[in-house]
């Protein structure tokens, strides 16, 4: 790797050549960061199940080659013009979505974080020109999410990265940069969780414990627990699931088991999978009059919603959540103090700790489902 503050750098990078198909590790050409951009040296970075979801996916137009990766963390190396707020050796997480502060939603004083200049990135690109900042031998190579931090350096958008206390861990709090911050802000934010209340969450991975500790932090009575992987138990009943259901292991449906513990239904309920049809389930298992569903999970297939409009008419509502709900730059440095006072646990979720050029091995994990999160530490020291 070789490195010059404003020119091109050379370095590593996890880079992906079709769906589905191994990381190559490969010698990429980073470009400068241009205006309003930071150039990052990644430290570490956790493999988030939508990057397993998008790697193997075979919509079109293909965007290989590409580097995914988007919850990291890393140290500003170089600024481009415009930039004010970052200097080089800032300690920063980079957020896979951003935050302008002048359009419409990010000045509304309302809970919206989809910020129209800097929101998701599906085109494999910068948000600014349309362009990528990494080539192989001159030709280019497609970003995820506007982060792609499978790569030893990365350019992003100055809005869709935010400074952090440099007391905080880099190889932990990683993780805020998208599950963990995604399923704490979908309990507090989206559907406002209330002391005393009963809960039900649908898949029992980072985004599903992180829902459970952020339920129990604010005084659930009852944390239900739904997985099919049996070794979930254990680990759940420390981030505070009171319950565990195994639908594998059960004559009635999901919902008539929780409709019948609950006396008809919980409070509130989180589909953490990314499955269309877990969506209705977990409706199906709240309760009349004021039951909440909040989905934050991403859809492999069929991406279309159906329930009975029964459920809505009984007073059911139905709510999605991206990122939790949080602005990014504005509210993250809040968790970060809460993590340093230990109010909230990310340490527990981190089931594996890998070097760089072992990402293959994080992806296989996630796949045959036997990890939590990889953090994968780019100086290849664990």
């Amino acid at each position: 790797m070789s490195s010059t503050s404003g020119a091109i750098i050379k370095c590593k990078a996890a880079v992906a050549w079709g769906a589905g198909e191994a990381m190559i590790m490969e010698d990429v050409e980073v470009s400068p960061p241009q205006a309003s951009e930071i150039r990052i040296k990644v430290v570490s970075t956790s493999l988030c199940r939508s990057d397993v979801t998008a790697w193997l996916s075979q919509a079109q137009p293909p965007l290989f080659p590409r580097i995914f990766g988007h919850e990291a963390s890393g140290i500003v190396e170089s600024v481009g013009e415009e930039v004010t707020e970052f200097v080089e050796g800032d300690h920063v997480l980079t957020l896979f979505i951003g935050e302008c502060m002048n359009c419409k939603h990010c000045v509304s004083g309302k809970k919206s974080n989809i910020c129209q200049k800097l929101g998701l990135e599906r085109k494999g690109v910068m948000h600014s020109d349309q362009k990528t900042r990494f080539f192989i031998k001159g030709k280019p190579v497609y970003h995820y999410c506007a982060v792609s931090s499978f790569s030893e350096y990365t350019v992003v958008h100055s809005g869709c990265a935010v400074k952090i206390t440099k007391d905080a861990p880099l190889q932990k709090v990683c993780l805020l940069s998208c599950g963990t911050a995604a399923g704490l802000g979908a309990a507090w934010n989206v559907a406002d969780v209330s002391k005393g209340s009963t809960v039900a969450i649908f898949g029992l991975g980072t985004v599903g414990l992180s829902v459970a500790q952020a339920a129990k932090i604010r005084g659930a009575s009852r944390i239900i627990g739904v997985d099919t992987n049996p070794e979930k138990n254990e680990k759940a009943k420390a981030f505070g699931v009171t319950d565990f259901i195994n639908p594998n292991e059960i004559e009635e449906s999901v919902q008539q088991v929780i409709k019948r513990i609950t006396d008809g239904g919980v409070d509130y309920s989180f589909e953490c999978i990314g499955d269309t049809e877990m969506v209705t389930t977990a409706l199906q298992s709240c309760c009349d009059g004021w039951g909440v569903t909040v989905t934050l999970g991403v859809p492999k297939t069929k991406p279309e919603v159906t329930a009975h409009y029964g459920l809505f008419l009984t007073g059911r509502t139905l709510i999605g959540s991206l990122f939790g709900g949080w602005k990014p730059k504005s509210d993250l440095p809040s968790l970060i103090d809460m993590y340093l006072k230990e109010e909230i646990i990310i340490d527990d979720l981190i089931t594996h700790n890998l070097a760089f050029k072992d990402i293959n091995k994080a992806f296989d994990l996630m796949v045959e489902g036997k990890c939590l999160r990889c953090v994968i530490h780019m100086s290849n020291e664990c």
